[in-house]
């Protein structure tokens, strides 16, 4: 595999690099503390390609390849995971779909509004009491006439409470699991579509989620998404595509905590030299960026995969379970360098040891993930 980066994909790194450094890092902190949706970020993002980095221009999107998409994601994740996993899901759990299973009409509607950030997306799987396990949901879809009824409550729901679409996931037939699924394109406005108060969370506090919930919404058989019964695949297939954006996620969280903590032990002295003279401190910091580079090559190989056309299920995964742990470990490690300034609002790496859980949980949790991982190992 060649991992030397193009001359188009070194000037999206460069660009979303600079863009970070200049815009989102000197507000990352407070968009934390005001757990403040970053509504001017967004549209500049949009204005640079960002929130439809894979959408091909024909539908208003960059045309950009998805590693593309990985060094972009790991630069903005790195000034402010709350930023970053904004754009990764209009990207990967709204844009990826539309791209992939919607019809022609579908893609003209909904596609160049999310490219250019006029509307936001978000993406609906999750329940009060199905996680991990999609065939358990509760969310009903019942064909009556010419239209679908749909009753039920989503959870956990990113970017929910700004989204004027949803990616939306039914039990058409519970008697069938996972087979008995059908995804839908929802209009946010549609009657009987209400959002609850956003969650009031741990970390990622600018990136707003909300329970979502549906009584009596209806939907034309235009809003399908794929086919009836086809919609587990279509979870699953974009869950794959997600994880990727998650682990360039998690990179970036943990980069960020690897920087702050590289420039506090060059700025600290104890016992009468710089923190990082010290052996200790050094291989907490060699571990770190080794582990970086590590979780970096896995998850461009999978996005390189992506972009090849070709199944990439199992790499994904691997991409994502190892940067999710990587993200935690730095966090950790940051936090012990730092000592107790790592533990006070000041020094921005107790915000990154907070960001770095959820990568372990959503879009699939780390035992999802080894459990994906092992299923091809058995399979093989």
């Amino acid at each position: 595999m060649d991992f030397r980066l193009s001359d188009e994909q070194r000037l999206i790194r460069d660009t979303a690099r600079d863009f970070a450094t200049r815009e989102v890092l000197p507000r990352a902190a407070a968009i934390d503390k005001e757990h403040r949706f970053p509504q001017e970020l967004v549209a500049q993002m949009s204005s640079l390609g960002f929130m439809g980095i894979a959408v091909p221009e024909e539908y208003g999107g960059a045309g950009m390849d998805h590693v593309s998409y990985v060094l972009a994601m790991e630069e903005i994740s790195r000034a402010c995971a709350s930023t970053g996993v904004i754009m990764s899901v209009q990207n990967s759990l709204v844009g990826d779909p539309l791209c992939k299973f919607g019809t022609e009409e579908q893609k003209r509607q909904w596609l160049p509004r999310l490219a250019k950030g006029e509307i936001i997306g978000c993406f609906a799987l999750s329940e009060p009491d199905a996680g991990s396990d999609a065939a358990a949901q509760k969310t009903v879809a019942r064909l009556h006439g010419d239209e679908w009824v749909i009753e039920g409550v989503k959870n956990f729901i990113t970017n929910g409470p700004e989204s004027q679409v949803c990616i939306l996931f039914t039990m058409n037939d519970p008697s069938k699991g996972h087979r008995g699924i059908t995804a839908f394109v929802l209009p946010m406005d549609a009657k009987g579509v209400r959002c609850g108060p956003p969650d009031d969370k741990l970390g990622i506090r600018g990136s707003h989620s909300c329970q979502i919930f549906l009584e009596e919404v209806r939907l034309s058989k235009t809003c399908l998404l794929g086919e009836v019964g086809q919609g587990f695949k279509v979870a699953m297939s974009t869950l794959d595509g997600g994880r990727i954006g998650i682990a360039a996620q998690a990179l970036g969280i943990a980069r960020a905590a690897l920087e702050d903590a590289v420039r506090y032990s060059g700025d600290r002295k104890t016992f009468g030299k710089p923190l990082w003279q010290h052996q200790a401190i050094q291989f907490k910091l060699a571990d770190m960026a080794t582990e970086l580079d590590a979780a970096r090559l896995l998850t461009w190989r999978a996005a390189q995969l992506k972009d090849l056309g070709q199944r990439h299920s199992t790499e994904s995964a691997m991409a994502k379970v190892f940067a999710a742990e990587v993200a935690n470990r730095a966090a950790k490690e940051a936090v012990q360098i730092l000592g107790g300034y790592g533990y006070v609002t000041e020094y921005p790496v107790e915000r990154h040891f907070r960001d770095a859980k959820i990568t372990e949980i959503y879009e699939g949790t780390s035992e999802v993930q080894r459990i994906v991982i092992a299923s091809s190992l058995l399979k093989s």
